[in-house]
């Protein structure tokens, strides 16, 4: 998607900036790539190449100079050697090519160790790599310069903020003890580093933009079923608002929603969305990236579409409007992959099987669910929900259904248990 050279932008401050703060910059904002990540059991490698080799053209078409990844580059801690490969690939390439800086930071399902391994080596392509928070803020406020060595941008580089690193843990406090720290937390870091990004951008002679970066919730953002957001803090606290973000970031580049969005109808507060739909409730989304042009320290921001390399669907009904659905896809040649989802009044025993009767080999069965069968049979042994049904909290409170928990306790024994995993993740990230 071709976007103008020159915007109004230019010609409203061409009159009031020094000539070299008036030529365009172009920012590329994306997160979530998620590289390793299956869908059912089905890998997903050659969507993820795709996308990274029509990412490298179009930072070469649009003369992209800074590259912005708000988190979770991985889907997994330990990710694969060949999502590795991916990775490194990429970066091999787009340090030769007219982008002249990089900027990565963690997510929550990223590993900062494994992150930050190769970051002094990386750090001589240009590609700047921020794990995790450190005692030194100048590790994330981050000075850029052109292929001339004139300041270009002021990046605050603000990674996943684990709950240690922005909160201190009393005993006996209460979730909404826990809320307000962990709120707090952020909105005093954010500040922490707007306030040197600010020190920084005083000290040059330059109106450059300062950007930021951020992996957390936003309060009001969307989520799509099955995308695999995970909760970032315990309890699903800590969903910020827009107001936390100081007012001196010219754009803040924001990660761990998949669903491209604004946060509180700010043009210059954007999730870029996850370039791959992570799971059927994302099938029907169109898939995008920000492209942020600055000039004279005003940012425009454009969305620039991704393709799609391969279609999901997702057919709910009954078994006529499934087979109807099916037989559509085929006749259009589809090569989508399919979740089917079963609503009719009947019961139907043998679904799986009458399903692999009627599905093409151009169509690809990924999962089925059987609603009917769940809703009649879910506390008997022969139930077809699957553990791939549930998420790990939807089975604790299975347990709890199972041994007649009184509701009103759950919230508080829900609450425990989060805890308690988000301890156990805690100590495994330790343990890398």
């Amino acid at each position: 998607m071709p976007v103008a050279a020159t915007t109004a932008v230019d010609v409203l401050c061409c009159h009031r900036f020094p000539l070299i703060e008036q030529r365009l910059m172009k920012i590329l904002h994306t997160s979530d790539w998620h590289l390793g990540r299956l869908l059912y059991g089905r890998q997903r490698y050659s969507e993820f190449a795709a996308f990274l080799d029509w990412l490298l053209q179009v930072i070469e078409q649009q003369q992209i100079e800074v590259l912005l990844v708000a988190g979770d580059v991985f889907d997994t801690t330990t990710p694969s050697h060949r999502a590795q490969q991916l990775y490194y690939h990429f970066l091999q390439r787009v340090a030769a090519s007219c982008c002249q800086h990089v900027i990565i930071t963690a997510g929550n399902h990223d590993s900062p160790t494994f992150l930050a391994a190769p970051r002094a080596l990386l750090r001589q392509l240009n590609i700047h790599v921020v794990a995790s928070v450190s005692d030194d803020l100048a590790d994330e406020v981050l000075l850029l310069r052109d292929r001339h060595g004139n300041p270009q941008l002021i990046v605050c580089a603000v990674p996943y903020l684990r709950d240690r690193d922005i909160r201190q843990v009393d005993a006996g406090e209460s979730i909404s003890d826990k809320e307000q720290k962990l709120i707090e937390g952020i909105r005093v870091h954010y500040a922490a580093v707007a306030e040197r990004a600010e020190q920084m951008r005083q000290s040059l002679s330059a109106a450059i933009p300062i950007v930021a970066l951020g992996h957390l919730f936003a309060a009001g953002g969307q989520i799509s079923d099955g995308d695999g957001v995970r909760d970032l803090y315990v309890g699903s606290l800590a969903h910020v608002s827009a107001a936390i973000f100081p007012p001196c970031f010219d754009y803040v580049a924001l990660g761990h929603l998949h669903v491209p969005q604004q946060v509180a109808g700010l043009e210059s507060v954007r999730y870029s969305g996850s370039p791959l739909p992570m799971g059927f409730g994302e099938a029907k989304q169109q898939k995008s990236l920000c492209l942020v042009e600055c000039v004279a320290g005003k940012c425009l921001v454009s969305l620039i579409k991704v393709p799609l390399w391969q279609s999901l669907a997702r057919i709910e009904g009954d078994w006529p409007q499934i087979e109807q659905q099916i037989g559509e896809l085929a006749a259009a040649g589809s090569q989508s992959w399919l979740e089917i989802v079963y609503r009719g009044e009947a019961l139907i025993s043998d679904l799986r099987e009458r399903l692999a009767a009627i599905t093409p080999p151009s169509l690809t069965l990924l999962r089925i669910k059987n609603s009917r069968i769940i809703e009649q049979l879910l506390t008997r042994s022969d139930s077809e929900e699957t553990l791939d049904d549930l998420s790990h909290q939807q089975v604790f409170e299975r347990c709890l259904q199972a041994h007649e928990i009184p509701p009103h306790q759950w919230p508080e024994l829900i609450a425990s248990y989060q805890q308690v995993v988000q301890s156990l993740d805690e100590e495994d990230r330790q343990a890398e």
